[in-house]
């Protein structure tokens, strides 16, 4: 069987697993760039570089991809990691996080749920909700992506941020608490929450 890493006088891949990529990789390229778009918080030429990094890596690796299985899931792996490591890189600079307390406050005191902040957002996928994810500093930001839109566990983003995992689940708790307060609207208008009385007097207050 032919090895598939064989070069042709030094020139490259050969064409079977170039091939390959282009058939089960390309297809992923929007939704890797949807993704890239979150993590940089809506910075396109930081997106645009992060996905180019990533498929350039995939190409090189494609020989250990298994071809037929999760391609986007593969990617998105690649994705992650090549963000994670210019993350860790720039995470020496100090960054300055918000302290407002009172955008910290819930304003959705009428959804009767243990976890009201992330059974909200599993189902908003609105560009208006976007552009509010987008906006969110990139420490609240970037664990809040992960966890919500990556499905990863406390550990695994503590693992891969190199924050304790109590930090992670204090700065999701206050990323899914921001998002609520600049949502407010938004989300009665959609019919998610009721807009009490209640919770429009304490969000009038705090403007």
């Amino acid at each position: 069987m032919a090895d598939d890493t064989s070069t042709d006088g030094g020139a490259g891949p050969t064409l079977e697993p170039r091939s390959g990529f282009e058939r089960e990789a390309l297809p992923e390229l929007d939704s890797l760039h949807a993704r890239a778009l979150r993590l940089t918080g809506g910075d396109r030429m930081r997106a645009e570089d992060l996905v180019q990094e990533t498929m350039l890596r995939a190409l090189r690796a494609w020989d250990g991809y298994e071809n037929g299985t999760n391609a986007g899931a593969w990617l998105m792996t690649i994705l992650r990691n090549t963000f994670v490591g210019d993350y860790r890189r720039r995470k020496r600079e100090p960054v300055a996080l918000p302290v407002d307390e009172r955008s910290e406050a819930s304003v959705f005191f009428d959804v009767a749920h243990a976890d009201p902040e992330g059974t909200f957002f599993d189902h908003l996928v609105d560009r208006e909700v976007v552009e509010a994810i987008e906006a969110l500093p990139e420490p609240f930001r970037v664990p809040l992506v992960m966890a919500d839109l990556e499905e990863l566990s406390y550990g695994e983003i503590g693992e891969l941020l190199d924050l304790p995992v109590g930090t992670v689940k204090s700065r999701l708790h206050r990323a899914r608490r921001r998002l609520q307060h600049r949502l407010y609207d938004y989300a009665v208008e959609m019919g998610y929450v009721s807009g009490s009385s209640g919770a429009r007097s304490a969000r009038a207050g705090w403007r």
